[in-house]
């Protein structure tokens, strides 16, 4: 347990020291005052909660202090933490998520740039050391350079790869890797679809078309729709999210790169402006730093509670 959280720890360190090191600071004067809450507000837009989640957690930890009678900032400590906490949903499982159907069909979505397809693989990885028959798909026929990657990931861990060719129809091959799936009795099929940016009409309308033909393919796949959202983005990922939840059944969210990012703030903002549970965090590079999200490790990981 303790090494499960030292990941977390060292995963968080970014946010944690250019951001939410203030804590102790702002907490360490003796009187509650408006500069208390102004310090409060500046650190959470710097960790890129947005304005919206920023106010709404200053008025909410006002809230407390005066029915609860506060007038020190250090009795604000474990209220703020309660208020966070409360912003995050508690993921269900998805090691026991995978069992629910056979092929179990896991729809990636997102922009470029966003990790997608490496974390594909990683997925991939993890639920093929779980013992489980596993396939990816590499619907992503737009860039020749994401079907060589999908490919060469799939020869290293030797999970076999349904591909397209640059150019071809991206929902012929979700169909197709579907119904492969389905008659080789496999249990996780992983679609790796074109990193499309949100404002382009014609490549939104084809991801539609991917979600319909796997249901043609498989009734009542795909069985999610998770959005990998790169955490250095900050909140430009939360108008990605938007605009994908839009188009297709986003249901989980994947933030890949909260190592690398101070704007870990952008978390608290998921649950509230898109109903969504994170599923995995990115913490590494290494396919065993995909972690299951877990939203107690990741409050402590940026308060450093040990």
């Amino acid at each position: 347990m303790a090494d499960f959280f030292s990941k977390w720890l060292k995963g968080l360190d970014k946010t944690r020291k250019v951001t939410f090191s203030r804590l102790a600071s702002i907490f360490g004067t003796n009187e509650i005052t408006n500069e208390t809450w102004d310090e409060l507000e500046e650190l959470f837009l710097q960790a890129d909660a947005g304005v919206e989640t920023t106010m709404s957690i200053i008025d909410r930890i006002k809230q407390t202090a005066r029915s609860e009678g506060y007038s020190k900032a250090s009795e604000l400590t474990d209220g703020l933490r309660e208020e966070l906490r409360s912003r995050l949903l508690t993921p269900d499982d998805p090691m026991e998520m995978i069992n629910k159907a056979k092929p179990f069909v896991i729809l990636m979505v997102g922009v470029n740039g966003s990790g997608k397809t490496t974390t594909a693989a990683k997925l991939a990885k993890q639920y093929r050391d779980a013992g489980k028959k596993v396939m990816l798909a590499a619907a992503d026929t737009f860039r020749a350079a994401a079907i060589d990657q999908l490919q060469e990931w799939g020869n290293r861990l030797n999970i076999p790869v349904v591909a397209g060719v640059e150019g071809g129809d991206s929902a012929a091959v979700a169909y197709d890797a579907t119904a492969s799936a389905v008659a080789k009795g496999i249990d996780v099929l992983i679609i790796d679809t074109a990193g499309r940016l949100q404002s382009r009409y014609n490549l939104m309308e084809e991801l539609k078309k991917v979600y319909r033909v796997t249901g043609k393919a498989l009734p009542g796949a795909p069985h999610a729709v998770w959005i990998v959202l790169d955490a250095t983005t900050g909140q430009n990922a939360m108008s990605q999210a938007k605009a994908f939840k839009e188009a297709v059944k986003v249901d989980g969210v994947i933030l890949s790169k909260l190592d690398t990012s101070a704007k870990g703030g952008m978390a608290f903002c998921i649950a509230g402006e898109l109903g969504l549970p994170i599923i995995y965090a990115g913490l590494g590079e290494k396919p065993e730093d995909l972690m299951v999200f877990d939203p107690d490790n990741f409050i402590d990981g940026i308060l450093q509670k040990d």
